[in-house]
């Protein structure tokens, strides 16, 4: 009797387990933006010329996973200026500084380098234009945000009036209606600046107000891409911290465009996959200070779970560059 070269197949006596069909939808453009990743080359090239430690005065930009990834290598990270021994080497962040930061690393003799993004020194430059003019400045920003305290602290106290929401322009004192500019935090939803804006316009026609809008490039792109994307999910994640503003107005641009169920994460182990449910499609974006390689986490984890087809839903290339500081070019 013949025997066959090959061997049987086994006999599989459970049921075979398949994972559900789940279509991802990536937003695009989505994460680092140009000022980010200048500001983490400037300290990256940093601790390369001088080595370890350089201390970075606040997070570098609002995010754990990088700022831990930096302390790895070297950085320091301190709330002030007071923790820097005398001649240490500093970097600002990217959101600015007050005049009185570096003035202060000047007087200590300290090593500093500058990281502000150059679209919010942008802003900072127009603060002192309309200053100089004899303007009141009137800036639509968030209390106590970096950026915020780094521009207002461009110019002397009482110089320039904050106002978060369209309430806040109808309480605004000023002196003269006829001698106003406006700016704006560079990471505020597009929106509803636009509505504070023509607050202001209506109260105060003769405001003055930026050149060339004061929201950056890749807020403004960010929250275009989500909401293209918002009109096609069931759900959505947007990778980001909760401290980064870019990354709340991206949850607040999909809530607003209709996709209710959108939901901030850090890290794939913040997901909840219970609120999650059975929704499908899902979309993904990522704050401008949020490394692809969270992005590629995220996705990891859903492909755990699900069998992926992945879709990246593109509106724009980004090719913006920004030149590094004197003394740290490559």
């Amino acid at each position: 009797m013949a025997v066959s070269q090959h061997a049987a197949a086994p006999t599989t006596t459970g049921p075979v387990s398949v994972k559900p069909v789940l279509d991802l939808l990536l937003a695009a453009p989505r994460g680092f933006c140009a000022g980010v990743d200048r500001a983490i080359q400037i300290v990256e090239l940093a601790l390369e010329k001088f080595g370890a430690p350089v201390y970075v005065r606040h997070e570098i930009v609002h995010n754990r996973f990088v700022v831990e990834s930096l302390e790895a290598k070297g950085a320091v990270f301190v709330d002030e200026l007071d923790a820097v021994p005398e001649g240490g080497r500093v970097i600002f962040s990217a959101h600015g500084v007050p005049k009185s930061v570096p003035a202060e690393a000047e007087r200590r003799h300290l090593l500093y380098f500058d990281a502000t993004c150059p679209l919010v020194s942008k802003v900072h430059r127009e603060a002192e234009r309309h200053w100089r003019q004899g303007c009141q400045i009137v800036m639509i920003g968030h209390a106590g945000h970096p950026e915020v305290i780094g521009t207002v602290g461009q110019l002397p106290p009482g110089a320039v009036l904050l106002v978060e929401n369209v309430a806040d322009v109808e309480r605004i004192a000023v002196a003269d209606g006829t001698r106003l500019a406006y700016i704006t935090q560079t990471t505020l939803s597009v929106d509803e600046t636009a509505a504070v804006v023509s607050a202001l316009a209506r109260r105060f026609p003769a405001i003055a107000g930026p050149q060339k809008e004061d929201i950056c490039y890749a807020t403004t792109n960010r929250q275009r891409a989500v909401k293209t994307l918002a009109a096609r999910v069931q759900a959505m994640l947007v990778i980001g911290a909760p401290n980064s503003s870019n990354s709340l107005r991206l949850v607040e641009v999909a809530r607003q465009a209709g996709c209710e169920a959108t939901f901030l994460v850090q890290r794939a182990s913040d997901i909840d996959w219970e609120r999650i449910g059975a929704r499908n499609p899902i979309g993904i974006s990522a704050g401008a200070s949020a490394p692809e390689a969270l992005v590629e986490e995220v996705i990891a984890a859903f492909g755990a779970r699900f069998a992926v087809r992945l879709e990246e839903v593109s509106l724009m290339a980004e090719d913006v560059r920004f030149k590094l500081p004197r003394g740290l070019e490559r």
